[in-house]
């Protein structure tokens, strides 16, 4: 945020008089701009997951009813299928999803091979 507000020192910024807009924050009404704490405020609050989605098939356990899959990625009720990306996720993380869904990968590769050897 800090950095940004530097744009509007350049030359190209000050000829079409761009300035940075300090969007309300619902959840900090009390952080004043450019303070650190309104731009702490301002990225937990517009942080987003665009094009990264996940949660549409919950892992969690057979006693939650919104739960998919259980905790070693197989699907309630079909035998033989497994889900191992993003949508296994029940809270989306805070930052981009890609390493965690890496790992989710990487943790079905150990369970299939571990159930194969079994």
């Amino acid at each position: 945020g800090k950095f940004t507000l530097k744009l509007e020192r350049t030359k190209a910024f000050r000829e079409i008089n761009a300035k940075y807009h300090f969007a309300p924050i619902p959840t900090c009404p009390n952080a004043v701009p450019p303070s650190d704490e309104y731009f702490d405020c301002f990225m937990r609050y517009f942080t987003t997951v665009e094009y990264h989605l996940c949660g549409t098939a919950k892992m969690g356990p057979q006693s939650d009813p919104t739960a998919v899959v259980d905790p070693e990625l197989r699907v309630y009720g079909i035998s033989g299928l497994r889900v191992a990306d993003a949508s296994i996720m029940p809270v989306i993380t805070n930052g981009n999803t890609n390493a965690p869904t890496i790992m989710i990968g990487e943790k079905a590769s150990d369970l299939i091979k571990s159930s194969w050897r079994n």
